[in-house]
């Protein structure tokens, strides 16, 4: 018989306290409700690359790619990641023991949290963080320890946003176990440099910590920025694990394919997680990605690569999409790699009365239901401390196709000559 009173053995896990909440369901819910340009989630939607479609019903004819395969990743996809991130590193690397695939990127950074982090474990966070990495090290069990990036001179270059040495350091301590590095950073677009990098590798080796680095965004380089992998300085392959996603190399988000690469003694943990939650990641997605690595590996550096003309294409949707920002009266913050701005909205003079909800929550709000644009509060990416650096900044995402970004184009230009009446 049915009954309306909940039984304590009901209530959920103490480990999924306080993380129930989260940004993209709320935000997806409204934009749909609401029929909004969606500047806010991130993802493309312009299709992948002709040849991956082409891989794809090719790969479709071959029976047994519709069954299992082996559960640590397709031996397609980790020969070829293989062989393309062994250029890159400039080393070998064994792609059945020093790679795993994943279902996205999330897994390989779930894994990777549940591998090596205890109860009592620190995990350090740069600030802005992608939202997931601080309910995972919950689930864990591990504390969380941040420091944020802060604005030098004007900030508006995701370049000006930098740390602290100091501070940085203090934020270490014998109990850390894990630090997530994220770079191209999201939300900020910034790109860690050589010598920033250098400062984390140092915190790393003085305090033994192992280095996850988040790098889905890898490819995404614009104004001839210079990207460098954390795990190609001396000494930092052996405690590092770097984290990819094809949903990002290839535009094609909704295939939800990651990787993890690192020393086979590190990944061997995560295949252990892996084993024992997805098993596996399916088989024919990692066999069409397989194919496209191959095809790209000798085309690297190359105007026919597709990671060549990917950041092209987007850095001119980015200028436009700044361009948009700064008529209606924001001010951006122009990145440096990746799909996301940010955009300081204080000019707009925007008035909330709600103080149970952060300003850049309610304005992203606001701009949903009143213009029909969905954007990001960013201060989901931060700690509650440091919320505050970001409360007038919503983020917004400018890997959309031609079409969706003239519709927002549109409404930017439509606000900016309504604000412009006001003013007369």
């Amino acid at each position: 018989m049915a009954t309306s009173v909940v039984s304590d053995k009901f209530k959920p896990a103490a480990r999924l306290h306080g993380i129930d909440k989260n940004v993209w369901v709320e935000f997806v819910s409204l934009t749909n409700k609401h029929g909004a340009v969606n500047l806010g989630q991130g993802f493309p939607d312009f299709s992948p690359p002709d040849y991956i479609i082409q891989y794809l019903n090719e790969a479709a004819q071959k029976p047994l790619i519709h069954q299992y395969t082996r559960p640590q990743g397709h031996p397609r996809m980790v020969n070829a990641l293989a062989k393309m991130f062994g250029k890159i590193y400039q080393r070998d690397i064994d792609g059945m023991s020093e790679i795993i695939t994943s279902v996205g990127s999330y897994s390989s950074l779930f894994f990777t949290i549940q591998s090596f982090v205890d109860p009592g474990d620190e995990v350090l966070l740069i600030e802005p963080y992608f939202d997931c990495y601080a309910p995972m090290t919950k689930m864990a069990g591990g504390i969380l320890r941040t420091v944020p990036l802060r604005p030098k001179g004007t900030g508006s270059s995701s370049a000006d946003w930098v740390l602290d040495p100091v501070e940085f350091e203090a934020a270490f301590s014998s109990k850390t176990k894990l630090m997530i590095l994220n770079t191209p950073n999201n939300p900020l677009g910034k790109i860690y440099t050589k010598s920033e990098l250098e400062l984390v590798a140092e915190m790393c080796h003085k305090y033994d910590v192992i280095c996850l680095s988040d790098e889905v965004y890898e490819w995404l380089i614009y104004d001839n920025n210079v990207f460098t992998k954390i795990a190609t300085l001396p000494g930092m392959w052996e405690r590092t694990i770097t984290v990819g996603s094809a949903g990002k190399t290839f535009s094609m988000t909704g295939w939800k394919i990651g990787w993890a690469i690192g020393p086979a003694y590190l990944i061997k943990h995560l295949q252990t997680v892996n084993a024992n939650s997805c098993f596996m990641s399916p088989s024919i997605l990692q066999e069409v990605i397989g194919m496209g690595l191959e095809r790209e590996t000798p085309l690297l550096g190359q105007d026919d690569s597709y990671f060549t003309q990917l950041p092209r294409m987007l850095q001119v949707k980015r200028d436009k999409v700044y361009a948009a920002l700064k008529e209606v009266g924001m001010n951006p913050i122009v990145p440096e790699g990746g799909y996301f701005m940010l955009a300081d909205n204080t000019k707009l003079g925007l008035k909330f009365d709600n103080k149970d909800e952060s300003y850049d929550f309610q304005a992203c709000k606001w701009m949903i239901v009143n213009k029909g644009l969905s954007v990001i509060p960013p201060s989901a990416f931060y700690s509650p401390k440091n919320a505050h650096l970001v409360k007038d900044y919503v983020r917004v995402n400018f890997a959309k196709s031609d079409e969706t970004i003239e519709l927002a184009l549109k409404i930017f230009r439509d606000w900016a000559k309504e604000l412009q009446s006001q003013k007369m």
